[in-house]
């Protein structure tokens, strides 16, 4: 660690969340107190929400709703489980969870990259907006719903209506694709897709572990962009 860099604690068992967000908010720009640390998170919501600066979060346990909410330039790394709304809204930054996500991660969010290393629930990357997301187990229901832009990449498995209603967001997945939502469809794997899902493996950390050949490529079929009677079911 850089000598000019501080180290803080915050211990969440004798320490408010408000307090500890209060804190992180307050940093300016130049700010040398840029690694925190977070004890007894013990399922707490809205943890390190609102960053706004280039520090590193690192909690130790598992954590509640919307955790690392509206991030930006912050790397929050939650060494346990997430409850709903993993950087949701996020910016830009990173978020690391090391164990599983529940549903909507990474919900609207329009930058950065969330990085999951286990499972993550219904509606991953839901109304997703420019995030990049990468799995390393697989995700549930209705996963990339309504995707407008960014990459969601999954290294198992996808549960039912993978990229419903989704616009121009692209879906990586490695395993099966229980099955596919309204105007989503396979399509080709070219090399510019292989090479942007090493890309994204390699700012997870995964780079060589995976093969992007093994890789299929979802998106849309852009007929649900203008409304057309014959569609209306679809809708």
């Amino acid at each position: 660690m850089n000598a000019s860099t501080q180290s803080h604690s915050f211990d969440l068992s004798t320490a408010k969340v408000r307090d500890l967000n209060a804190a992180l908010h307050a940093l300016k720009e130049g700010s040398n107190a840029s690694l925190w640390r977070v004890s007894n998170p013990r399922g707490l919501h809205a943890l390190a929400a609102g960053l706004d600066a280039p520090v590193t979060v690192e909690i130790d346990g598992p954590v509640g709703y919307y955790c690392a909410g509206m991030n930006k330039q912050a790397t929050v790394i939650v060494r346990g489980n997430a409850g709903v709304g993993i950087g949701e809204n996020m910016m830009s930054g990173r978020i690391e969870v090391e164990g599983d996500a529940s549903q909507a991660a990474g919900a609207t969010a329009h930058g950065g990259l969330l990085f999951i290393r286990g499972q993550a629930g219904a509606r991953c990357g839901i109304s997703m907006k420019g995030v990049d997301i990468v799995v390393g187990g697989s995700v549930g229901h209705m996963s990339a719903f309504m995707a407008q832009a960014g990459t969601l990449t999954v290294l198992g498995d996808a549960g039912e209506a993978l990229g419903d209603s989704i616009y121009e967001a692209r879906l990586y997945v490695r395993g099966s694709v229980k099955s596919l939502g309204a105007d989503c469809v396979e399509k080709e794997m070219r090399d510019e897709h292989k090479a942007q899902v090493f890309e994204k493996l390699k700012a997870a950390g995964l780079e060589g572990q995976v093969d992007p050949s093994e890789f299929k490529r979802y998106g849309s079929a852009r007929t649900l962009y203008h409304f057309h009677v014959d569609n209306a079911s679809a809708y």
